[in-house]
């Protein structure tokens, strides 16, 4: 099964609790607090493999989660960090958010690599919690959950040429004659049902092997395949990587000229900047056209292509092929020298807009208010996570939050607002009774 797009949620590890443990040795007079703290957790990371041309290896699941980081231990121990779970997908796979309206990572190059998801932080032992007025504090950090993320992967084939036409123009044949790809291929009217890759190694051509590429047959375009009908709508996004396309004209059916331009007219009404991509179009299965037949074939292609050179070819007996694949070598190299003369324009992204919250420690979020009492909603990167990591049902812990409460200035904001006795904060779902 050929898979190219897949939506999958990631967890991060947990992060390990902090213990809270006493020195207790014979002849060892007022020990001491000697938790050690948890281990972080494991995060999820997404990289490429030049081996997998799919995604369909990750499609039986859809719930991905590294390992939680082990708890500390007394003798000040400290817990072991979670194993990071690594996700392999081919090169050519863009990361998106679940709706698809931003793009977190796009992998083109072997070797390339992502943190998607981050693990969290392991909670401290009570060790950290002693000061001359705490000498045994009874108190040990919560580890932080690992970050968590639904998205959707999207594979984009990274390949030089793609080669595009009606079905049963002879593309299979043609990739499977030039390159080291095995496509299916019949002696029977039928559409390939998945993209193939191939590299051409010139160097069998009397070429070097510098000058080898990889080439992508784009398989099932059909007239209104832009608009979702037949199986080209699904692969179309494939031509987007590739900086040469070759045309494959079937020279045994009429009206090459109308062949042609219905295939440009759902490359253009797919996105405008396929159909600008320079073609090399070429007219196939000229073993079985005659001469005059030829002729007459290539007269009423130049009703729609007007421009450029119309190769003949024959990827069954192989007759034509080299000019072909000289052409296309040279196009490339037309290619690279345009892209160093002229880099692409800088990508600017807009700057995405938050709440302040890493620049201000807290914001208030809103006030509920109900008859007896009020509830203050607050929020903030570091207050967030204090409350996450603090267990308040612990009466140490508590008071922690207290402090950070009026450290970070909440406690003032909410008298201001009319915090009264009976009221609560609200961080991270943790409901904190105000204290006057």
């Amino acid at each position: 099964m050929f898979c190219d797009e897949l939506k999958i949620k990631v967890q991060a590890g947990n992060g390990g609790d902090g213990c809270i443990a006493f020195r207790r040795e014979k002849f060892v007079a007022k020990g001491g607090p000697n938790g050690g703290d948890g281990g972080n957790g494991g995060n999820i990371i997404i990289k490429t493999n030049l081996n997998i041309n799919t995604l369909s290896h990750l499609a039986h699941q859809k719930a991905y989660k590294a390992q939680k980081g082990e708890n500390g231990m007394g003798s000040n121990m400290y817990g072991k960090r979670g194993e990071n779970l690594e996700i392999e997908v081919p090169i050519g796979t863009i990361i998106f958010n679940s709706d698809k309206s931003k793009i977190l990572a796009d992998l083109s190059k072997e070797g390339d690599k992502i943190i998607i998801a981050k693990g969290g932080k392991g909670g401290m032992g009570n060790l950290h919690f002693v000061s001359s007025i705490r000498q045994a504090p009874r108190f040990a950090e919560n580890g932080e959950p690992g970050e968590e993320i639904e998205i959707v992967m999207e594979l984009k084939l990274v390949a030089d040429v793609g080669i595009i036409g009606l079905p049963s123009a002879g593309k299979s044949t043609l990739i499977s004659v030039i390159s080291n790809a095995k496509p299916k291929i019949a002696e029977y009217h039928f559409t390939t049902l998945i993209p193939n890759l191939g590299v051409v190694d010139m160097s069998k051509f009397g070429g070097t092997p510098s000058d080898s590429f990889v080439v992508a047959d784009i398989p099932g375009l059909i007239e209104g395949a832009s608009q979702g009908k037949g199986l080209g709508h699904q692969f179309l996004k494939h031509i987007a990587r590739t900086q040469i396309l070759i045309h494959v004209i079937d020279g045994y059916l009429e009206n090459s000229d109308v062949n042609y331009t219905t295939i440009n007219k759902e490359l253009k009404d797919f996105d405008k900047t396929l159909s600008k991509k320079p073609q090399i179009v070429v007219i196939n299965k000229i073993d079985l056209l005659d001469d005059k037949q030829l002729k007459a074939k290539k007269k009423e292609l130049r009703k729609a292509y007007k421009k450029g050179e119309i190769f003949e070819i024959s990827a069954a007996t192989h007759e034509g092929l080299k000019p072909l694949l000289f052409e296309i070598c040279k196009k490339l190299v037309e290619f690279k020298k345009n892209l160093r003369n002229h880099p692409p324009e800088e990508i600017i992204e807009m700057p995405t807009l938050r709440p302040h919250l890493e620049k201000a420690p807290f914001i208030l979020d809103k006030i509920k208010k109900t008859k007896t009492s009020k509830t203050f909603k607050i929020s903030g990167i570091k207050i967030n996570r204090l409350a996450v990591m603090t267990d308040i049902r612990n009466p140490e812990g508590l008071e922690r939050m207290y402090i950070y409460i009026e450290k970070f200035g909440i406690k003032k904001m909410i008298n201001k607002k009319g915090a009264t006795f009976g009221d609560f904060i609200e961080i991270s779902g943790k409901k904190i009774p105000y204290r006057k």
